[in-house]
């Protein structure tokens, strides 16, 4: 089974070479998003963003790689329950890559 990447946060902290506490947090953040698919991504971003408060997107965006619109638009769907999302599949039907059609010789 292939290993996922795990991001390098890229915040002031671990950027650092010096110890500092959060490297090991964010570290482990980031090992935890790699098991994650994109929409639980999304949605844990969104709720560390929230209890850390005013910058918590920006600061989540350094971390985790996540674009801050996508942090955002997490929080839009926690806000709205969860009511737009599918509960059996990760995009909503249509999305994604269209199917590939197959080649055949004539």
């Amino acid at each position: 089974m292939p290993v996922p990447d795990i991001h390098t946060c890229e915040c002031l902290n671990c950027q650092n070479k010096a110890d500092h506490p959060d490297k090991q947090l964010h570290h482990q953040m980031n090992l935890f998003f790699s098991r994650l698919d994109e929409q639980q991504r999304r949605w844990y971003a969104a709720l560390e963003s929230d209890r850390i408060g005013q910058g918590g997107d920006k600061l989540l965006s350094l971390i985790t790689g996540l674009d801050d619109k996508t942090i955002r638009r997490g929080r839009d769907e926690l806000a709205q329950q969860l009511a737009s999302r599918p509960v059996d599949r990760v995009r909503r039907p249509g999305a994604g890559r269209p199917l590939a059609e197959k080649k055949t010789l004539r």
